[in-house]
């Protein structure tokens, strides 16, 4: 008996989450894996990622000082050290990349998973 159009899409929408959760599962691995060689070497931001590296509080992202090879200028979206706030730690994340630390406006990203069906608990760093 051939698959409906419906059987289908089901199946990709099943085949998809569990995508997302084998994903969500090795990106926690890794990183615990890159925090234990960090803590055991006693890394810092500017060993990581060079001494241009500004942090800024967010994991995953780094403040470079210029654009395009011209200092002074800013990329969209960066604030000068006295307008940064502290950010605090991430809470939630989607697995590509994207990090919320719960509290604030809801992302985007967060409000359209969360829209597509998961749950906040799913988003969850652990």
């Amino acid at each position: 008996m051939p698959k409906s159009l419906k059987q289908v899409l089901s199946q990709i929408e099943k085949l998809q989450k569990e995508a997302e959760s084998l994903r969500t599962k090795e990106i926690s691995g890794v990183v615990a894996r890159i925090r234990e060689a960090i803590d055991h070497y006693g890394l810092t931001p500017e060993e990581l990622f060079g001494a241009s590296v500004k942090t800024s509080g967010r994991r995953g992202r780094a403040a470079k000082a210029g654009i395009a090879g011209k200092p002074g200028r800013k990329a969209a979206g960066q604030r000068g050290v006295a307008g940064r706030a502290s950010m605090g730690s991430p809470k939630y994340h989607d697995g590509a990349g994207r990090t919320w630390t719960g509290v604030g406006k809801r992302p985007n990203w967060f409000k359209d998973a969360l829209a597509a069906g998961k749950k906040a608990e799913d988003l969850l760093i652990r």
